[in-house]
């Protein structure tokens, strides 16, 4: 079996809120370890899984962990995003369910090689998907520095951005910054002692907003929200799992347009738009962890799931 262990946050409310039928075709679009899928197959007689995922090593992980169930999963390495032409490619119409779990999965986060952590030295790439070709690397020592602080400020949620970016510069035109231990350095001497003794680490959210971008996680989150509802069924579920606050407004704000319809001004006597809602929330508060499950896995105590029902 492979090492790549990944553990499923929020895994009785996502299939709770996905109300599996046994005959349904689902979806998940992060697949990970299989955590969510493993038991979205177990519920399945004739139904179908697609599971798709970036990263090579998921999607190996995964089919051994799935090997039980083989005939009624079918792999794709792809990014969810692509999910309409996932779907089209093997001629399935709509799906009863879409699950979509947007946090870094623990092996990638563990695995130093990979660039993802502050904590361990490793050389700075950040890529979910190892065939792309933009890295944090790239990304540190060749984007403008005016780039950097808006990543930094607006995905990282860096109020000390502009000094973070600006030392990056200073640092970058003595020689390239290599590793990700380097830029932990770089970007603690930006900040002001008082920052420094903050219980998070000081690089955890610089990194979050290079990671963001390198993997362009926003931009996916996006246009997963304008495909995803029409390939539902009718009464199909789509569930996301977000982890920061960013994905979450995003989410939030496409599933209530959805569930909106008429665009008109409020001022309008009569709807002239002529759009209906096409989903209805689940739940208008997002589902979070109980006490059981933080304390089992810490890392869950930033997940927010949300949940649609299609019209």
């Amino acid at each position: 079996m492979s090492e790549f262990h990944h553990v499923s946050v929020l895994l009785d409310e996502c299939i709770q809120a996905l109300n599996i039928k046994p005959d349904g075709i689902y979806v998940d679009g992060t697949l990970g370890g299989a955590g969510h899928s493993s038991q979205i197959a177990a519920r399945l007689t004739t139904g179908r899984l697609i599971g798709i995922d970036r990263d090579p090593k998921a999607l190996k992980a995964a089919g051994e962990r799935l090997a039980p169930y083989a005939d009624r999963v079918t792999l794709v390495h792809s990014n969810f995003s692509q999910l309409d032409e996932v779907l089209e490619n093997l001629s399935i119409e709509g799906v009863d369910g879409i699950l979509l779990d947007l946090g870094v999965s623990s092996p990638q986060l563990d695995e130093a090689e990979r660039g993802f952590s502050y904590m361990a030295d490793a050389p700075l790439d950040m890529r979910m998907n190892s065939e792309d070709s933009l890295t944090a690397h790239e990304v540190v020592n060749t984007w403008p520095r005016e780039e950097l602080r808006r990543i930094l400020y607006e995905y990282g949620e860096e109020r000390y951005a502009p000094q973070i970016a600006a030392a990056i510069d200073r640092r970058r035109a003595e020689k390239p910054i290599e590793t990700t231990l380097e830029l932990v350095d770089v970007i603690r001497s930006a900040m002001p002692p008082a920052a420094l003794r903050e219980k998070q680490h000081p690089a955890k959210r610089s990194f979050q907003g290079i990671r963001i971008a390198v993997n362009d996680e926003l931009g996916a989150v996006g246009r997963v929200l304008e495909v995803a509802v029409p390939k539902l069924n009718k009464g199909g579920r789509l569930a996301i799992i977000t982890f920061h606050s960013l994905e979450d407004r995003l989410v939030k704000n496409g599933m209530a347009a959805n569930a909106k319809g008429c665009t008109c001004p409020p001022n309008f006597p009569v709807c002239i738009c002529g759009n209906k809602p096409k989903v209805k929330l689940i739940s208008k508060k997002p589902i979070v962890s109980g006490s059981e499950e933080l304390e089992r896995n810490p890392r869950a105590r930033s997940a927010k799931l949300r949940v649609c029902e299609k019209l």
